[in-house]
């Protein structure tokens, strides 16, 4: 498990299609620190440390992630949010993130407004329901609140912390981010459905 706070960025040295997934290698800063079997958050997608190399860390992508995130797009010299998974002793920030990207959506507007940024990001209309005003999603891995709702856009105020220590620093309009709401919403969802009724708004 996760928390949507970032600890720092990664670059992307290689993307290899291979049978229908791929082999992703990152330069991670903490790549030392890594075992095999490691679960990292790559873009807010959990991956599994394959191969270790010093700092050179790789994965495997199966055709089932390439499909649901937008890790296909990434290219050599690109910035990835990077996130270990929490042990027991952490302290909780952020809110609760599995790293199960639920789909994508796109970036359709950053631009600073004072030391602070503004980030306009479209998702699925099917996701709305799980976002709420001042509520938490995940963007790229990042837990964001919510600061204003309108049907499938939402807005969110990026800190000069958040901004520069994230992939945020390299976004543009246009750009697919991957998504994970806020699971709580989901479970509260599947709860009401068992009970009868087969769907809620939020």
């Amino acid at each position: 498990m996760f928390t949507g706070l970032v600890e720092t960025t990664g670059t992307v040295e290689g993307f290899t299609p291979i049978n229908g997934g791929a082999r992703l290698t990152l330069i991670i800063p903490f790549g030392h620190e890594l075992s095999l079997g490691d679960s990292v958050a790559v873009n807010g997608c959990c991956l599994t440390v394959d191969a270790l190399d010093g700092e050179r860390v790789s994965f495997d992508l199966l055709s089932q992630t390439l499909r649901v995130t937008s890790l296909g797009n990434l290219q050599p010299g690109g910035l990835v949010n990077l996130e270990r998974a929490m042990s027991a002793m952490d302290r909780f920030g952020g809110h609760f993130v599995m790293g199960h990207v639920d789909n994508t959506g796109t970036i359709t507007a950053l631009e600073p407004v004072g030391q602070d940024h503004r980030l306009e990001v479209r998702i699925p209309d099917e996701l709305a329901r799980y976002c709420i005003d001042k509520g938490s999603i995940t963007i790229d891995g990042i837990s964001l609140t919510i600061a204003n709702l309108n049907g499938s856009l939402l807005e969110f105020w990026i800190t000069p912390h958040t901004f520069g220590r994230t992939n945020l620093q390299r976004a543009v309009p246009g750009q697919p981010v991957n998504l994970e709401v806020d699971m709580l919403a989901k479970y509260v969802e599947k709860l009401f459905a068992s009970r009868g009724n087969t769907r809620i708004s939020f």
